[in-house]
């Protein structure tokens, strides 16, 4: 799922070449990525557009009459750019936004429709969309903190809850643990007050370090490989190999549709955490420790 960093980039991209300019047209290909009929989709038509943000993991079209088109990503969905006349993939393609110079087309991979559309009237209907998170970037380290203990988590959990704090999913969050020297199963009201600041401080440096590389690799360009898994990450999507500070091969924790990523050296004190599915099946012969990986 596309996280802050990359709502970030898809944001400056597409406010580069949209903002002031009208929206001309908009063909919805798939009708049930639209998740509104009031106002109807063809109140956009000739909206010129005032702004582009984002609102945690969605990017925010902020048009004339205070009407506003919400785009959510969640897992497959992706952002594509054609100028002139390019013509998005019919197959995947859910809806597109026509403009003076080029199209945005909104797209998703795969056989689940989950990624969505939304055109709301006033700031009110639009602030109803924002799950309330935390904007890490701007907040300071108590409001931090304050957000962080009100609620008792595990650290993955805490951080990937749009609730409690905002635009951080899967892959960031595992990043952000091993910077911050932390289990992704410890809780949150057990933190001391010294690894509360280690992560306020590792949230904040993850997720500007990322946007700007990712921002720098562009040069300009419209954002195409927009992927959780990237090579330069710490942990994320890197299991068995090894870590970058001290070797120790990457380990993971597999439950539902995702995994957790970390460094059993750097931030369990060697000790394995245990797989769901993996050490009930291993039961007595699950390592518990680095040592005993072989």
């Amino acid at each position: 799922m596309p996280e802050l960093p990359d709502i970030a980039i898809y944001r400056d991209a597409i406010a580069a070449r949209v903002t002031g300019k009208p929206l001309i047209r908009v063909r919805i290909d798939n009708p049930f990525v639209l998740r509104t009929a009031v106002p109807p989709i063809t109140e956009a038509e000739g909206k010129r557009v005032r702004d582009v943000r984002r609102m945690g993991k969605r990017l925010v079209l902020a048009l004339d009459g205070h009407l506003f088109l919400v785009f959510h990503l969640m897992i497959a969905g992706r952002l594509r750019w054609f100028d002139g006349g390019g013509k998005p993939p019919k197959r995947i393609t859910l809806a597109r936004f026509e403009f003076p110079d080029g199209m945005l087309a909104f797209t998703e991979a795969g056989t689940k429709r989950r990624a969505s559309l939304h055109l709301v009237h006033g700031v009110i209907a639009l602030t109803q969309l924002d799950p309330g998170g935390l904007e890490v970037l701007t907040a300071d380290r108590d409001t931090f903190a304050a957000r962080l203990l009100s609620e008792n988590h595990t650290l993955k959990r805490a951080l990937t809850d749009p609730r409690l704090i905002s635009g951080i999913g899967n892959a960031y969050s595992d990043e952000i643990l091993h910077r911050a020297r932390l289990s992704p199963l410890a809780l949150t009201q057990r933190l001391s007050d010294d690894e509360v600041t280690r992560l306020f401080d590792a949230s904040r440096f993850v997720l500007a370090e990322w946007t700007e590389r990712l921002q720098s690799e562009l040069h300009g360009a419209f954002p195409e490989n927009v992927t959780a898994f990237r090579p330069d990450m710490a942990v994320h999507g890197r299991y068995r190999k090894p870590c970058p500070v001290c070797g120790t091969p990457v380990q993971r924790i597999v439950y539902a549709e995702n995994e957790c990523n970390y460094c059993p050296r750097c931030q369990t004190g060697g000790k394995l955490l245990a797989d769901r599915s993996l050490s009930r099946l291993l039961k007595s012969s699950w390592p518990r420790s680095i040592d005993e990986l072989g």
